[in-house]
């Protein structure tokens, strides 16, 4: 593994610069792999071990590295020394970095990178996960896609580096526009049309009523009311509400199906409009609850009465608001899952919001308030079907199935498939999601349905056709054992690339474990997706010596392992034909 390099070299220079081993391993890095020459494996930034760096001009930094340089010595490890601009830069006897690497990938399995000595010091902790959060009696709408899939990486990826780890899906099933879709359902509701298709009819439903209440005033007051019935508890409005959240989650279950993603706790607002009075009693006992004029309840957070900076926590007929549902949820899952971190995964649009409600936790005393956060993503923009806009997620995933069995019809190199529709939902399914992640969550970005789906590009497509690929190859040929493996025969530079790249792994990993964004992840997997299509064509392994034959089998077989590890981290799953 990268770290046996790692603390080898730095037992050296911990030697040289009197520091500790464990204060130098991250300051070790992988070299990326460069197509014009042949890289070190890797390079020590002199800068970051200087105590006083900050004080060096740059030729003083370079007449360091020299110094430095000099003053280590190759070894059975190291077998060469060199200096860049600020850099020592290390490479790695290469009988040993192929034994070593194809070995750790092989014994770790699902687990290589993640043993990493860049890992050692990360303690275990507790952590919640709330994404996707629907709003419920509403179709599964395309812009719960990302908060899904983005949830879904988080999570497992804090599983994968050994947290316990709690995935919430806090359903939108409370609110106002229960108030609306209550009464709209008792003025246009049909309970057939509800039975057969309820997220559509419930749809249908609730934008007639929308139209209705901007017009008549009446029905919006009837709507008010409604909702004020559902917090006192009205048995006939809390049966209407029930039946509707029962046929929504149960149609949300079959899309996470589809998606390949699973949960803990399905929770919901439902769950504290009770609570979410004891807040409201709390706030008030701490003196940070204000009434105004118009009979609301505020929170001001400037200090200073700036109504610019209060958040609303109470309406002026006494119901609750988001933002006190979502305060008393905090204090629960606090109370049942003793959390060491909390992550809320929304659009951007929801920032402001969740900063007064962490603001509000840490006005009420709760230390812990800095233990959430939340992780904000951009708008997808573009994103329609041949039919027009797309509204509705299931029929984003029906559109990506269908494409890509267009797609693999007219592909030459498309197999005989038992299950061609499964296959072709999953392949959909990973364009869509490499689509999303190769970008900062953030940005916003214009989605392209030819540019998703091409097969040679940095696309889910190619990841998937190259996952397939070596699957097949694994099925033509059959290996040995890796003990009779010669590393004279992986030399070559493309194997030799291929192999620094495996190395880079645990580093990758690291990068996405401390910022929580998968571009890292979904950059490397497309590097080593290329440079297989370099290899499969120069690696030849039909007519060869059985020892060159063999060799290259257990590259190849490494890479599709390391390839599949990284997209079930991304929520990928991978193909074994397509």
């Amino acid at each position: 593994m990268a770290c046996t390099f790692r603390r080898s070299i730095a037992s050296q220079l911990s030697r040289v610069l009197d520091l500790p081993p464990e204060n130098l391993i991250k300051s070790i890095s992988a070299v990326p792999i460069s197509k014009k020459e042949e890289v070190a494996d890797f390079q020590l930034s002199v800068h970051s071990v200087l105590e006083s760096s900050s004080g060096h001009s740059k030729p003083d930094i370079q007449v360091q590295t020299r110094r430095l340089a000099e003053k280590l010595k190759c070894d059975t490890v190291v077998s060469e020394i060199s200096t860049g601009p600020g850099t020592v830069n290390f490479k790695i006897n290469r009988e040993l970095l192929t034994k070593t690497v194809l070995q750790q990938v092989f014994e770790n399995g699902a687990n290589y990178g993640l043993k990493s000595e860049l890992f050692s010091d990360l303690p275990q902790k507790k952590v919640v996960v709330e994404f996707s959060s629907p709003n419920v009696a509403k179709k599964f709408h395309v812009g719960h896609l990302r908060s899904t899939i983005i949830g879904n990486f988080i999570a497992n990826l804090k599983e994968a580096l050994g947290h316990q780890v709690t995935r919430i899906n806090y359903f939108g099933d409370w609110g106002m526009q229960f108030g609306l879709l209550g009464t709209g359902f008792q003025l246009f509701g049909y309970e057939e049309k509800l039975q057969s298709n309820p997220l559509q009819h419930l749809f249908e439903v609730y934008v007639q009523v929308n139209k209705e209440a901007t017009d008549d005033e009446n029905v919006e007051k009837s709507a008010r009311e409604f909702f004020h019935r559902l917090e006192e508890g009205d048995k006939q409005a809390l049966s209407l509400w029930q039946k509707f959240r029962d046929l929504s989650i149960k149609e949300y279950v079959q899309i996470y199906k589809r998606l390949g993603v699973h949960f803990d706790d399905y929770s919901g607002e439902s769950f504290y409009r009770e609570k979410s009075r004891e807040v409201l009693q709390l706030l008030d006992k701490k003196g940070l609850l204000q009434r105004t004029k118009k009979g609301t309840a505020i929170v001001d957070l400037s200090g200073k009465g700036d109504p610019s900076l209060s958040c609303t926590v109470m309406r002026s007929d006494g119901t609750s608001l988001y933002a006190t549902r979502d305060l008393a949820a905090a204090i629960d899952r606090m109370n049942k899952y003793n959390f060491d971190s909390m992550i809320y995964v929304t659009d951007k649009g929801q920032q402001n919001h969740f900063q007064q409600v962490f603001e509000i936790l840490r006005l009420m005393g709760y230390e812990w308030a800095e233990r959430c956060q939340h992780i904000p993503f951009g708008v997808v923009q573009g994103m329609k079907t041949r039919r027009g806009d797309v509204t509705f997620l299931e029929d984003v995933i029906n559109e990506t199935r269908s494409r890509m069995l267009e797609n693999m019809a007219f592909s030459k190199t498309t197999k005989e498939l038992e299950n061609p529709h499964e296959i072709a939902e999953r392949v959909g399914l990973a364009a869509l999601i490499i689509q999303d992640f190769k970008g900062y969550l953030l940005s916003d970005y214009k989605f392209n349905w030819d540019r998703v789906f091409q097969s040679r590009g940095d696309t889910g497509v190619f990841l998937q056709y190259t996952h397939a690929r070596l699957c097949s190859l694994e099925e033509t040929f059959e290996s040995g054992h890796l003990r009779n493996i010669k590393a004279a025969c992986l030399q070559d530079p493309q194997s030799v690339s291929i192999l620094q790249h495996l190395l880079r792994y645990d580093e990758v990993l690291y990068k996405s474990s401390q910022d929580l964004q998968p571009r890292h992840i979904v950059s490397y997997l497309l590097t080593l997706s290329h440079l297989t299509a370099v290899a499969h064509k120069t690696l030849q392994i039909k007519g060869r010596l059985p020892e060159v034959a063999e060799a290259r089998l257990h590259l190849f077989k490494a890479v599709r392992s390391v390839l599949a590890n990284g997209m079930k981290l991304l929520g990928i799953t991978p193909v074994s034909r397509m």
